[in-house]
């Protein structure tokens, strides 16, 4: 049997490299494509490692875990051991679905099992078989649109609030932009000026502060002490009254923000009427988004025009 290397190389680079894009839609990183494509060429060096190196470890059952791993870190990069595992488990769970996917289309509508002529069953199957290759050509694209769609009519049958959007925050003339969470329960909102609440996690609010200021910050808040606040920020940060969970007063340092524009169903909303609340820590421990949004903010805000 003859083995076009090329060939065999080619179309494990899509099928990998497709199956990353499912695992990026349905982790909703932002990773971009010159990533994927570097991910999928490392996943597609199987296919001459397997080939010219049948005894190597990468073919065990432990060198294939690593491998991954390795697929993953390469494609979106190591942000945490939580986030590498939820990655890995999605790539898995992409590889599981389309593969099971098209193992059962091609049993409904073939049958690999054949008899010969000693009463012996044989599978019909090769890297040369050309009706297999077209199968997998065809029946692949297929497999892996009907699961990404049915998982983003799933995610679109959530409740409304409960989403992640593009949020892009301006502060002292410099924006930067992250996602962000519209929490339903977050109804936090300044008693005095009536401005809902924005949470913004460390991760996020250091872009606009040195590493300086940010511990100036952080013992203004830890102290309640005003006068620890850097100059610069002085006259953008204030103090918000909250209640706790526990009934127990808080207070939470607040900026003030130039402008905040978040993408939400095709439009761009775009307000200054919020308050940034300081988060001294991470929102998640998967760093998907850094902000959580108040839902007020999306029948305050002015829609962009065109």
């Amino acid at each position: 049997m003859t083995i076009y290397l090329d060939a065999v190389w080619a179309l494990n680079f899509f099928l990998d490299l497709m199956l990353l894009m499912l695992t990026k839609a349905l982790a909703r990183d932002n990773v971009g494509k010159v990533r994927l494509l570097f991910g999928a060429f490392i996943a597609s060096l199987i296919v001459p490692i397997s080939l010219y190196f049948p005894g190597s470890f990468i073919n065990g059952l432990l060198g294939k875990v690593l491998y991954s791993c390795f697929i993953i870190l390469c494609t979106f990069g190591f942000k945490g051991f939580y986030r590498m595992s939820k990655l890995l488990l999605l790539f898995y769970f992409t590889s599981f679905a389309v593969g099971g996917g098209l193992t059962g289309i091609y049993f409904l509508l073939a049958n690999p099992v054949s008899v010969t002529e000693n009463g012996i069953l044989t599978f019909n199957k090769g890297y040369g078989d050309p009706i297999s290759w077209l199968f997998i050509l065809i029946g692949f694209p297929i497999v892996w649109y009907f699961t990404k769609s049915r998982m983003d009519e799933h995610a679109g049958e959530k409740i409304r609030y409960d989403q992640l959007c593009q949020v892009n925050i301006q502060l002292n003339n410099k924006s930067f932009s992250t996602m962000g969470y519209i929490d339903s329960g977050n109804q936090l909102i300044d008693p005095l000026t009536k401005k809902p609440v924005v949470i913004c996690d460390e991760v996020f609010l250091k872009n606009w502060f040195s590493d300086e200021e940010w511990e100036q910050l952080r013992e203004a808040n830890d102290q309640l002490a005003l006068d620890r606040i850097p100059e610069e920020w002085e006259n953008k940060v204030q103090v918000i009254p909250y209640q706790g969970v526990e009934g127990k007063s808080m207070f939470l340092l607040a900026i003030r923000p130039d402008q905040v524009m978040v993408d939400y169903e095709n439009q761009k909303l775009i307000t200054s009427n919020v308050l940034i609340g300081i988060q001294f820590a991470s929102l998640v421990k998967d760093q998907s988004y850094h902000c959580l949004l108040h839902p007020q903010i999306i029948k305050l805000a002015t829609i962009q025009s065109a």
